[in-house]
């Protein structure tokens, strides 16, 4: 099979239609100020992260390949994944949350291809490589821990989202986009963010989309653990944010113990977080991702997961009492007096399967115009059609090529010619077909013998409703790649020229060949032509002082002038502090 990424024993057994969110990995656009953002980065964290963070993060960045000093590919980080099961793939910025979570049921971590610009070097609204990268990978080397996102991933995957969930998906996305990427206007950036907050405050009553995904926010991007009075941090989002890593820790910012009640937080991603939550170990976050699947419709089914999926007007599937499983996008649901299902409908193609597998026969090619079928007991017949034994059947004329009229709990009839029945392994009866048939309740006719061959599923209760199909392979191009792309940031020639020195300052550290003259020339230019840069000139001076170069008094009289600037202050301050734990150790 011919993939444009580089398939290995993990990613190759991504299904196909997760193989468009892959992208390659833009490596050769990173520019050498990128580069020297994530070092800078990843150097506040290790130092500050090996004080607060899980003991697992410090040991994790070896064990997954992330190097401190450059930005790591995705090739080189899969070579060492996989010897803990994982992989990695480049994806452009955000994925739909199905997509995301599938990909985490199949041991593959995400990552987003772009990096950081320095505007945002504390926090970054958009995923970049930063945050996936060395915020996700390194907890994923702790064995519960990985478990838990797998899992999490599994039942991620099967969450029904409302139709408002992909409308949010994609404002979030064009917003953090939009701030990202310095060529945007502050109009754009505006009315991007005023879409969010409309739909922030109009989502109505939260999907199982929403509601795991709060889930994961609360634990795999914004948690920690440990106890409510001394916590330390395991989420991605804090791990890659020497902003909000330090912001976290103090009183201002509430520290909650981790229950499923976090599954109705709902989390603002464009502001700090003003609550966090605790939990005790990774084992409890197991405990209540189980207790949140216990809630939804692919453990509880009935009428509520049909009226999810139909809310949702999005491919879905139902299961029977039987096992047989019908995937569609759900259009309607008939009740009887009691408010229990007694007949289902989906619109459009629509595929039948058992056990993850589709009956041959019974794909959307042959469903195309959609499907319906009654639910329950026929009326006044203790023995539901599913128990039957063949003797059964014929007694009440279930067979082939007698003409019979069924007549289920809650008044739907079905009358017609039985043409054949399909069956499991086991011999359970899953599907009968007829011709000539009409399908009623009461008034309303559901099917009629000119529409061809009646299909009617077996079954008592439905017994689990989920998203997406049961069989991956009875859909075509499953998923939708969002037609909002990342912007490719133009830079100018002045950009180009300051990236230039950035490289030769790079160049001098990975070659370990100085010239105190050629640091001189770097810094004049600095002064001269690019004043509001501070990142370069910390470089310069990190060099100058590990070389005793004397111009090293006179950069730092220069990042002291530059502190004036409020953004730029604290980084310097921390640029300087570890530079100074660095000689003093």
């Amino acid at each position: 099979m011919k993939t444009h990424f580089e398939l290995n024993e993990v990613t190759k057994k991504l299904p196909q239609h997760l193989h468009k969110f892959v992208v390659k990995q833009p490596y050769d656009e990173y520019t050498a100020q990128n580069q020297a953002v994530w070092r800078y980065v990843m150097r506040m964290n290790v130092d500050y992260l090996g004080k607060v963070a899980h003991e697992s993060y410090i040991d994790g960045l070896q064990k997954t390949g992330i190097s401190v000093n450059t930005i790591p590919r995705m090739e080189g980080m899969n070579r060492i994944l996989k010897e803990i099961g994982w992989a990695a793939v480049s994806v452009d910025g955000f994925i739909p949350p199905n997509a995301f979570m599938e990909f985490q049921a199949y041991n593959v971590l995400v990552i987003a291809s772009d990096m950081r610009t320095i505007d945002h070097i504390k926090y970054t609204p958009a995923p970049d490589i930063i945050h996936e990268a060395a915020g996700h990978a390194p907890i994923i080397a702790n064995p519960e821990y990985a478990e838990y996102l797998r899992r999490f991933g599994e039942i991620g995957a099967k969450a029904i989202s409302s139709s408002r969930d992909y409308e949010m998906y994609e404002a979030i996305r064009l917003l953090s986009i939009l701030k990202e990427n310095p060529n945007s206007s502050q109009k754009e950036i505006q009315e991007a963010q005023e879409k969010v907050e409309w739909l922030q405050n109009n989502m109505g009553e939260l999907s199982e989309m929403a509601q795991i995904r709060n889930l994961h926010w609360w634990t795999v991007e914004y948690g920690l653990i440990g106890t409510v009075e001394n916590p330390k941090i395991y989420g991605a989002g804090l791990l890659s944010s020497i902003g909000e890593s330090k912001w976290c820790m103090q009183d201002a910012v509430k520290k909650l113990p981790y229950t499923l009640e976090a599954s109705n937080v709902s989390f603002d991603i464009t502001k700090p977080q003003p609550q966090l939550f605790v939990t005790p170990d990774f084992a409890h976050l197991s405990l209540v991702l189980e207790q949140y699947a216990n809630t939804m419709g692919i453990r509880k089914g009935g009428l509520s997961g049909i009226n999810k999926l139909i809310d949702s007007k999005n491919l879905g599937t139902i299961e029977l009492s039987t096992g047989i499983q019908v995937s569609g996008v759900f259009s309607n649901v008939i009740t009887d007096e009691n408010n229990k299902p007694i007949y289902i409908q989906t619109t459009g193609g629509t595929a039948l399967s058992n056990r993850d597998k589709e009956l041959i026969g019974h794909g959307t090619n042959y469903h195309a115009e959609g499907f319906g079928s009654p639910i329950g007991k026929l009326r006044g017949i203790n023995i539901p059609i599913e128990n039957m034994s063949p003797r059964d059947l014929e007694a009440y004329g279930i067979y082939e090529g007698k003409t019979v009229n069924l007549e289920f709990e809650g008044g739907v009839k079905v009358e017609g010619e039985v043409i054949t029945g399909t069956r499991d392994l086991r011999g359970k009866i899953l599907l009968i077909s007829f011709k000539n048939c009409t399908v009623t309740h009461f008034d309303t006719v559901l099917f009629h013998p000119d529409w061809g061959i009646y299909d009617m599923a077996v079954g008592v209760d439905v017994v689990s409703a989920y998203a997406g199909p049961a069989d991956v392979n009875s859909f075509e191009d499953l998923g939708k790649v969002s037609e909002t792309k990342t912007h490719k940031i133009n830079y100018s020639s002045s950009d180009r020229e300051l990236y230039g020195l950035y490289d030769q300052v790079r160049q001098m550290r990975e070659s370990n060949t100085f010239s105190e003259e050629k640091i001189i020339a770097i810094f004049n230019l600095v002064e001269e032509k690019f004043n509001e840069d501070w990142l370069l000139v910390l470089e310069l001076y990190e060099i100058a002082i590990t070389q005793n170069y004397e111009i090293q008094t006179s950069i730092k009289e220069y990042l002291n002038g530059l502190k004036t600037n409020e953004e730029f202050a604290s980084l310097i301050d921390d640029g300087l502090s570890l530079l100074l734990n660095e000689q003093v150790v």
